[in-house]
């Protein structure tokens, strides 16, 4: 790890429970073996675990993140807990502020709130919201959340939220507050980031651009930009004792994966992911990575020395795959990855 970390890499687990078709099993057991997963990583070096979150998608992505936090609060000691990200136009802001304080008390003092605009047509269709309207939607709802976080008594007239004498009870254990991060993968976060959050989060970044957009939005705003809090890291980085039978169990699963993000992103007017067309494909862009261990330390170095991220994480577990598949390789990322940035 480069030598202008102050503080140690923290390691995150990263999960959506996704549950497709052609795939699926029971949920309840889906949510209890992860779960079971996150109790065993918080005992064996992971600092955090990451919640991301989708609406109303056929493979249940998950769409309630605030409960699962919760749950996982209940069942953890130590593992911090976060949102990578809540997508905050589908979300009125008094319950998001209230459920993240409320999440922060059962975990007493973990939680960390990441926001997000959203881009999936069908959300904005489906909870009758313009999608024009996402990036001042969220500008306003985390402005609010914070204010209220942060124990204003809170009367707020905007464009989209009207508040009145709001008075979050009980407030976060966290003191000032429970950190917010704001996150995406355009030029308009990393600015809603610096101006509204304490950190910045990108789901396969936040890549030098980005990381480079984000500390000149904090240097306009008079900001300092040291001691930042960056999050993020490469799609999948999954560490092996056979890297290519691993990668060949896989992949099936990430090409499905890849490809429902690429039609949502295309979709939304946002081409940022190709198409893929078979696991061939998938092989040849390089986005589904299983390596072995000193390969995947010097990725994560060769990561961390472009952008000097603070909490690095990785999809923790291919849709469709049972957690059972990934605990060798997280035992593996466990006893020989995270040690070497220790």
């Amino acid at each position: 790890m480069s030598d202008n970390h102050h503080t140690p890499l923290r390691f995150g687990l990263y999960y959506d429970f996704r549950n497709p078709l052609q795939w699926q099993r029971p949920f309840a057991d889906l949510y209890s073996e992860i779960f079971e997963q996150i109790v065993w990583a918080e005992a064996h070096g992971f600092d955090n675990v990451w919640l991301s979150e989708h609406h109303l998608a056929e493979d249940g992505y998950a769409p309630s993140v605030l409960p699962t936090a919760a749950a996982i609060a209940a069942k953890t000691k130590t593992i911090r807990i976060g949102t990578a990200v809540m997508d905050l136009p589908f979300h009125n802001p008094i319950r998001v502020a209230e459920d993240a304080a409320v999440v922060d008390v059962i975990s007493n003092g973990r939680f960390e709130l990441g926001v997000g605009v959203g881009y999936r047509v069908e959300e904005f269709e489906s909870f009758g919201i313009l999608k024009s309207e996402r990036g001042r939607r969220t500008t306003e709802a985390l402005e609010i959340i914070r204010r209220l976080l942060d124990g204003e008594t809170l009367t707020f007239k905007g464009r989209h939220y009207e508040v009145r004498r709001a008075k979050l009870s009980p407030p976060s254990v966290q003191r000032p507050r429970l950190p917010i991060w704001a996150g995406g993968f355009t030029p308009a976060a990393a600015e809603r980031a610096a101006k509204l959050a304490d950190g910045f989060i990108a789901v396969a970044g936040p890549s030098p651009d980005l990381y480079g957009q984000y500390v000149a939005a904090l240097k306009a705003l008079g900001k300092p930009t040291d001691n930042l809090l960056l999050a993020g890291g490469p799609f999948w980085l999954i560490p092996a004792e056979d890297p290519d039978k691993t990668w060949h169990e896989a992949a099936p699963h990430v090409l499905y994966q890849m490809n429902v993000y690429a039609e949502w992103l295309e979709k939304s007017g946002m081409p940022i992911l190709p198409r893929l067309r078979d696991v061939a494909h998938l092989k040849e862009v390089g986005l589904l990575n299983m390596v072995d261990v000193d390969t995947c330390i010097a990725t994560i170095r060769a990561f961390t020395s472009s952008v000097p991220l603070t909490h690095y994480y990785s999809f923790t577990l291919p849709p469709g795959l049972p957690p059972s598949w990934a605990q060798p390789h997280l035992e593996l990322f466990a006893t020989k990855v995270i040690p070497a940035f220790r």
